[in-house]
């Protein structure tokens, strides 16, 4: 891409010179508070030992008290599960976290109950994309670009007074299901 030629060996000697720190970094302190936790998986094409294989990267990224998001870890399994996510919560504790005042996630069954098995106070929100796809698996094929866009315009809303008059407005167009 960038007109440079770069050999296996090279990418290998770089990867072993910084893993010290990546390990460092990975294990570093954390903050005793945090006011978001944003959890989600990512599925990428990972090379090992010559196979290239589908994995996932989990990610936990916080918003620090002072509005600053932070990265606190990432972390590669085989597959994304509530289990794997408890080990990460904990982790998360033993590095020096104590408290999320929300955690935004997905819908992945038991998600919830791992985050309140190590942060009782924290209240879970499911990320408001993957709200909007699972409404969007009642929606006509044909209909789901114009009611996604609609749904945009309640969750996005400054206020919750404006939200609702979004809402009604939509409950109202009569030319789409109403979820509510």
């Amino acid at each position: 891409m960038y007109g440079v030629d770069v050999s296996p060996a090279l990418v290998s000697s770089v990867t072993e010179a910084v893993m010290e720190e990546v390990k460092a970094w990975q294990n570093r302190t954390l903050e005793e508070t945090y006011a978001i936790l944003y959890l989600d998986a990512l599925r990428v094409k990972i090379r090992d030992a010559g196979h290239v294989q589908n994995r996932a990267i989990y990610v936990a990224i916080a918003v620090n008290m002072e509005g600053n998001k932070e990265v606190l870890g990432l972390w590669v399994a085989d597959n994304e599960g509530a289990k794997f996510w408890l080990q990460i919560l904990t982790d998360l504790q033993n590095r020096g976290a104590r408290d999320f005042f929300i955690a935004c996630v997905d819908g992945l069954k038991g998600f919830p109950e791992a985050i309140e098995s190590v942060y009782p106070r924290t209240e879970v929100q499911l990320c408001i994309v993957h709200l909007v796809r699972a409404s969007l698996n009642y929606v006509n094929w044909k209909q789901r670009k114009e009611v996604a866009g609609d749904l945009r315009l309640i969750y996005q809303a400054g206020t919750v007074i404006e939200a609702e008059m979004q809402r009604d407005e939509f409950a109202r167009s009569g030319t789409r299901p109403t979820p509510w």
